[in-house]
This record gives C-alpha cells, sequence and structure tokens, in this order.
C-alpha cells in the first residue's frame, strides 16, 4: 500500500457551490495508484462538501433554496459572534458532511457519470477554505 496527501485551498465568492472534482481527479492521477480509497475532508466548520448532481444547476439552486429555509438568518440564534449568518452555517455543516470516502476504481475517482464534488460555503463573504486530501491504495 501507498499513500498520498495534499491540501488544497478553495477560493470562495460566498454562499454557494463551487465544484472541485477536476482538482480531485488530477490528485488521484498524480498519485498513479490503480485501486484505493481518497478522502476529502473539509478544515472549516461553516462550509461542508457533498458529492451531487453536475449536469443540472438547477439542482443545486433548488438544494441551496431548501437550505435558507431550513436554517434561516434573522432566527433567535445564541451564537452570533461573527454575523446573522454564522449560525445558520454551522446549522448547513451539521446536516452536511466535512469528510467524503470516494473509491479509486481503475486510476479515477469512481464517481457517477453526473457527480461532482462540491464545497459548500454557508457564509455570505468570500472565504479561504481548505481541504485536505489521503489517497490510499496500490
Amino acid at each position: 500500500m501507498r499513500q498520498a496527501t495534499r491540501l488544497i485551498r478553495i477560493e470562495t465568492g460566498g454562499r454557494g457551490f463551487h465544484d472541485f472534482t477536476a482538482a480531485l481527479a488530477d490528485f488521484v492521477r498524480a498519485g498513479q495508484m490503480r485501486e484505493g480509497l481518497l478522502t476529502v475532508f473539509c478544515r472549516h466548520t461553516s462550509a461542508s462538501l457533498l458529492i451531487q448532481e453536475n449536469a443540472d444547476p438547477t439542482v443545486l439552486r433548488d438544494l441551496e433554496a431548501v437550505f435558507a429555509r431550513l436554517a434561516p438568518e434573522g432566527a433567535a440564534y445564541a451564537h452570533d459572534t461573527e454575523g446573522p449568518d454564522d449560525m445558520p452555517a454551522h446549522i448547513r455543516s451539521a446536516l452536511t458532511q466535512t469528510q467524503l470516502s470516494i473509491p479509486i476504481i481503475g486510476g479515477a475517482p469512481a464517481l457517477g457519470i453526473w457527480q461532482g464534488v462540491y464545497l459548500f460555503e454557508h457564509r455570505r463573504r468570500p472565504h479561504r477554505r481548505e481541504i485536505a486530501l489521503h489517497l490510499i491504495g496500490d
């Protein structure tokens, strides 16, 4: 078994979905492993990770609308240290994922044809987010 790790940075423009599937595929290709497991970890508490449809952008718009209803700004949250989008961002992160495991088959992430990997930014202002990647395999 071999291993490889990398930190990647994603500059967000604020709230929304940021597709970084190509960066994952490049990392896996550079690792030259035919079979294995890729772990993707978001190092933040107000952003998260999703595997979601990458063909129809209305899917992402609808998801954003649902999360706006589930964790609205302006509710009576005790935690508002960094502004009115702070606690809703933590709720969104708790409802989604900060870690993904993706099988590597034939030297590539085994994603479905319509699947992409997204950083889901929950804050309104731009952020620089770090994603830790760990690849193990042969």
